[in-house]
């Protein structure tokens, strides 16, 4: 084995150990404020599912982003209504073979882009956000956008660059500095999980978070943000998402008076 090779070695062993650190969950599971069944059972194809993660890197995000959502997945069908090429012995084996089990599509540190049940995240925060205008079409759309990125790697160089929001910008030597926002110096083919789901979005020209300008003559004109600089947060904040929300004590708050307060 060359030097080269040794070299490029090393760093995939590094990317892994590092990957590894940041996926350690380092807070407990509390008590879950989100009523698993019902957000279930209203799914609809390409609904974005925002999640409070627990582990260091959802502390990452959420510090970066001053919001509690640290992760986002893409509704994208149940086991039994996708192509089975697309359906590895993991996810069957996580589905228990059973073909009603709701799958989302996410691309996760260590893993890359890769299909989980919805159940996975059971007793987690979750929230429910749906394109207000997308149509069905189009909808089928950015599913299959997403699906053909399955096994894409995960981009832990952007993760690496958030944790370097963290360290006063000036401190650091320029050349470790964030390259989050220089043209160039992203690889695409990797990717994270608002990245994709809103790559996925742009390609049937659908916002999320835009920009608006007047146009030569008056006209409104829509200017995409940079997909990179999309977080889990901005589905929630989109005009063009409806937040759904279901609580997980929705009928005892109706009697509000009644609940038991420590």
């Amino acid at each position: 084995m060359g030097r080269r090779d040794r070299l490029r070695t090393l760093i995939a062993l590094l990317n892994q150990a590092f990957a590894r650190w940041l996926g350690v969950e380092v807070r407990a599971r509390g008590m879950p404020s989100t009523d698993y069944d019902r957000l279930l059972e209203n799914l609809r194809l390409a609904d974005v599912v925002l999640v409070e993660g627990r582990t260091r890197a959802a502390g990452v995000v959420q510090t970066v982003t001053l919001s509690g959502w640290s992760h986002s997945l893409l509704y994208v069908g149940r086991f039994g209504e996708l192509p089975e090429a697309l359906v590895d012995d993991d996810v069957r084996h996580a589905c228990g073979n059973d073909p009603t089990s709701v799958l989302l599509i996410e691309a996760k540190g260590g893993e890359g882009v890769r299909l989980v049940p919805l159940a996975h995240y059971a007793g987690e925060h979750m929230r429910l956000c749906r394109a207000s205008r997308l149509n069905a079409g189009d909808a089928r759309h950015v599913v299959n956008y997403a699906l053909a990125h399955i096994g894409a790697p995960y981009d832990l160089r952007h993760a690496l660059d958030l944790l370097r929001f963290l360290v006063p910008y000036r401190v650091l030597p320029r050349r470790w500095r964030s390259t989050l926002f220089e043209m160039g110096q992203r690889d695409l083919s990797a990717t994270i999980c608002s990245t994709l789901i809103a790559d996925a979005f742009a390609s049937v020209r659908y916002p999320v978070l835009s920009t608006m300008h007047r146009g030569p003559g008056g006209q409104p004109v829509f200017h995409a943000r940079d997909s990179k600089l999309i977080t889990p947060r901005d589905f929630d904040f989109s005009p063009y998402f409806d937040v759904i929300k279901f609580p997980f004590f929705a009928d005892e708050v109706a009697r509000y008076r009644e609940l038991v307060w420590d």
